[in-house]
């Protein structure tokens, strides 16, 4: 599902037009980054927990030419999910 019909699913789900469900979805993706880079974890019980991570300097090698190169540290996003969710997921039809 890519979101366009995320949108549409919201929609129709919530009753707001498609414009107001997109304007939602946009704001709370917008908080959800935006609550990681000021170092702040956003959880929603059940669903899972959204945050940034610290990745440590690294030492990589090129395969084509064999020079190792630096990677410097940075900040990456991660996500794990919830009891419910994962349940869910577990679950046959």
């Amino acid at each position: 599902m890519n979101k366009k019909e995320f949108v549409e699913q919201l929609s129709k789900k919530t009753g707001l037009s498609q414009k107001d469900a997109r304007s939602a979805l946009d704001n709370a993706l917008d908080l959800i980054v935006t609550s990681c880079k000021k170092k702040q974890k956003v959880t929603f019980t059940g669903f899972g927990t959204f945050e940034a991570r610290k990745q440590k300097k690294t030492q990589r090698i090129n395969p084509r030419t064999g020079q190792s190169f630096s990677v410097p540290a940075k900040n990456v996003p991660k996500f794990r999910a919830g009891k419910a969710f994962k349940e869910a997921l577990g679950k046959k039809k």
